[in-house]
């Protein structure tokens, strides 16, 4: 009772901390909030503690894709595993279950043939016909135990077969939500991970072109500040639509963290990769962004869009890297655009990170 009673009074204690952090730094009290902040108290996670006192130690606040990023990062995923574990210990109880069905199946297998043997020599040492029938009776009754064991056997086999196949399922939904931004649909920050690393090392082998697009969604932060956080969303979701729409099926998309997306262009060198580019921008410029409370309009999305492709003796920073510096040498000269390695503006980006 002493013990409940200790991790009540701990529980209530980790509860009004959490709460505490959240208005003393205006946060939302969303759940997944109090749910990061809860965990903090805790220390049971001693990476999101980190990457929290590292965010505030640098920019003084957290916004709200802060913690959606470090959400993400660090309790989410662990939820993934604790997901994929506990189907894993289904697995592994459905496997004992057909191995002890197959054993006692084998065990009565193994009691048939020495039942059979037995009354070969009994048949053969049959004097009369009423030996002979009594002798074909048990026969007969353990012909019937037999087939009710092989019937039950199947049964067993066809339940496992579907337990398994409804296990694996709930894998690749695990397996899906792990790699997928719920926001978006796209792809996140962990698949994208995946992605370029697979990307980059075909291309090297098969000696082809591969480009990289990173691009941020211009003045998102006023959406956030003017609109509220659920107009930011819409905003991501805008963007994230018309991505989808303006790329082809080989292309990888991603959202690469916050408002910035990435697109992986496989077998596109850098003039084509400009070119799809422009058409991502043309195409989110294209969408009227509306209030859905009121029906509002209020106004167009832009972005800018850095590019960057893949050289001889690259490796995947080196890559990411250069689309950035692009990034950024597009949003200092004036938003709205796509720069390149071979533009000026990136030359300029250069000097600046130099200085």
């Amino acid at each position: 009772m002493a013990e409940a009673l200790d991790e009540y009074a701990r529980s209530l204690a980790f509860a009004e901390i959490a709460l505490g952090q959240i208005r003393s730094l205006r946060q939302l009290a969303l759940p997944r909030n109090y749910e990061i902040w809860y965990v903090y108290a805790t220390g049971a996670n001693p990476a999101l503690n980190k990457a929290l006192d590292e965010t505030l130690a640098r920019k003084g606040r957290l916004t709200e894709i802060d913690l959606s990023q470090i959400y993400e990062a660090h309790l989410s995923q662990a939820r993934a595993v604790d997901r994929i574990d506990k189907v894993g210990v289904h697995v592994v109880d459905e496997i004992n279950d057909v191995m002890l069905a197959v054993g006692n199946a084998l065990g009565l297998a193994s009691s048939f043939g020495d039942q059979l043997a037995t009354a070969e020599a009994r048949l053969a040492a049959a004097e009369d016909r009423k030996q002979i029938a009594a002798l074909i009776k048990e026969l007969l009754q353990s012909t019937r135990e037999m087939e009710s064991a092989n019937r039950i056997l199947e049964d067993r086999l066809r339940a496992s077969r579907d337990a398994i196949h409804h296990l694996q399922k709930n894998l690749e939904v695990i397996r899906a939500e792990t790699f997928t931004d719920p926001l978006t649909g796209l792809g996140n920050r962990k698949y994208f991970d995946g992605a370029v690393t697979e990307a980059v090392s075909v291309a090297q082998i098969a000696k082809q072109p591969l480009s990289l697009l990173l691009f941020d969604i211009d003045h998102f932060k006023s959406f956030n500040d003017n609109y509220g956080h659920l107009t930011g969303d819409q905003v991501l979701r805008l963007v994230a639509s018309a991505l989808k729409q303006a790329i082809s099926e080989q292309d990888v998309i991603a959202r690469f963290g916050g408002e910035e997306f990435a697109v992986l262009l496989p077998n596109t060198a850098m003039l084509q990769a400009v070119g799809v580019a422009d058409t991502i921008r043309r195409t989110v410029m294209s969408r009227e962004l509306k209030k859905k409370s009121t029906g509002e309009i209020l106004g167009r999305v832009t972005i800018s869009i850095g590019v960057s492709a893949l050289q001889p003796g690259d490796d995947i920073n080196a890559l990411i890297e250069r689309a950035d510096r692009c990034l950024y040498a597009a949003k200092r000269s004036g938003r709205n655009r796509v720069v390149c390695e071979r533009d000026p503006e990136y030359a300029s980006e250069l000097s600046v990170q130099v200085a």
